[in-house]
Formats: C-alpha cells, sequence, structure tokens
C-alpha cells in the first residue's frame, strides 16, 4: 500500500467504526481486558479487525501486530521480532481519553522492516490532523513537513497518551516525554515521527529505540 493509502485507509474506518461511537458509547460498548482498568471499546476492536483485513490484503507476507489481537492472544507479541515485514497496529491509542469523551486519541500504524520502522501513521480524528513519517525521507502534519532543530524548544513534557505525547514533542509544543510500556504498537508510529522530525528516542543511557528490543525506560527528546 502507499503511503497515502494507509493514511485514507485509517482516515476512512475512523469515520466508520470510531468517529460514530466518539461520546456516544452504551453499556456493554466498554469492557476491560485481562487487567481491570485496561479497557477496550466496541470501536477499537472493530477498528482493529478492518485495518488489519486491508492490511493483509494488501500484503499477505507482512505479520500484522494488532494491539486487541495481542490482548487475546499474548503470543503473538512473542512471535513477531523476527519477521522480515510486520504492520502494527494501535486502532484507538488512548482509549481511556476516548471513553471519557476526550478528544485526545488516535489511529496509528507503523510499517517495520529488518527490525526497524520505516514509514508511521497517526491519525488524530477528533482534531482531524495527520502524521506521516518515512525513514530517511522526513516527517510531515498535514503535509507540512516537520523539522524539530528548527522549532523554538519547550520544557513541557508529556502526559496524554502516544498519539498526542510525540506530536507534541515533534511539533515543539512538549519537550521531552518518558514511559515505562514499550509496546511496539505504541512506540513505533511516534519514534519514526520524532527521529525524522530532528529527535531521538531510546533509554536515557543512550540506547536508541528497536521494536523488537525496546529499552525498559523510553525517553524522547530533542537531539544533543
Amino acid at each position: 500500500m502507499e503511503t497515502e493509502d494507509v493514511l485514507r485507509l485509517m482516515q476512512d474506518v475512523a469515520e466508520e467504526v470510531i468517529n460514530p461511537r466518539f461520546r456516544t458509547l452504551g453499556r456493554g460498548e466498554v469492557t476491560s481486558k485481562r487487567r481491570p482498568g485496561d479497557l477496550v471499546t466496541v470501536a477499537d476492536r472493530e477498528a482493529e479487525v478492518l485495518i488489519t483485513d486491508a492490511i493483509r490484503a494488501a500484503h499477505p507476507e507482512a505479520v500484522v501486530l494488532g494491539e486487541e489481537a495481542v490482548s487475546v492472544d499474548p503470543t503473538l507479541l512473542h512471535a513477531w521480532a523476527e519477521a522480515e515485514h510486520v504492520f502494527t497496529v494501535d486502532p484507538v491509542d488512548g482509549t481511556r481519553n476516548f471513553v471519557k469523551g476526550s478528544p485526545d486519541h488516535a489511529v496509528m500504524v507503523a510499517e517495520v522492516r529488518a527490525g526497524e520502522v520505516v514509514r508511521s501513521w497517526i491519525w488524530q480524528p477528533q482534531h482531524r490532523t495527520a502524521y506521516v513519517a518515512e525513514r530517511g525521507a522526513g516527517a510531515w502534519r498535514d503535509g507540512v513537513r516537520l523539522d524539530l532543530i528548527t522549532q523554538q524548544k519547550t520544557k513541557n513534557h508529556t502526559g496524554t497518551c502516544c498519539g498526542i505525547d510525540y506530536p507534541r514533542i515533534a511539533t515543539g509544543e512538549a519537550g521531552w516525554g518518558f514511559w515505562l510500556k514499550t509496546k511496539p504498537w505504541d512506540h513505533a508510529p511516534g519514534s519514526l515521527l520524532l527521529t525524522e522530525a530532528g529527535g531521538s528516542v531510546g533509554s536515557v543511557r543512550g540506547t536508541a529505540y528497536r521494536p523488537a528490543a525496546p529499552p525498559r525506560l523510553l525517553v524522547a527528546r530533542g537531539r544533543r
């Protein structure tokens, strides 16, 4: 799939199954996963199926690693790391925000080849804002190239969800962020966006981020 095709897919899926549920979720449409308080909605599940099916149809050789699929079968998380070609899918990043009626949530997809993120997409459906990155070709917000190095720096930190936080750092609205949880569908999309915008992602000791073997503490910041 071409880069624009993936973004269009995410936008179409959001219009079909995510946006109609925003602030209208009914009883039984929000449940917890394996851990109490780890929420999932009917929108998460339906969006992941639609995105996954479309990617598999276009790339039958690729592994598609979706957050909700892993929540049902955790062994998928252990098997994907050796695959040559992978797509990660986070159908609704910031589900808790989505359930609360906050617009701060996103649909995220990343493409990984030979262990490195090569393309990524973040669509914020309520903000109507798209972030796209391609390794070696730059990072973009709604078609405008981002360059963190030329932006005014801020000391503000993040604390919302990855689909909101990474773009805030990449655009200079926040200066840094850190996460103890390093699931690939959360961090692969934003890591490429940020590094292509001139930032860096890795551990406090300087270990670079890789989706299959992320540092225990993930830190995003401007380059030194």
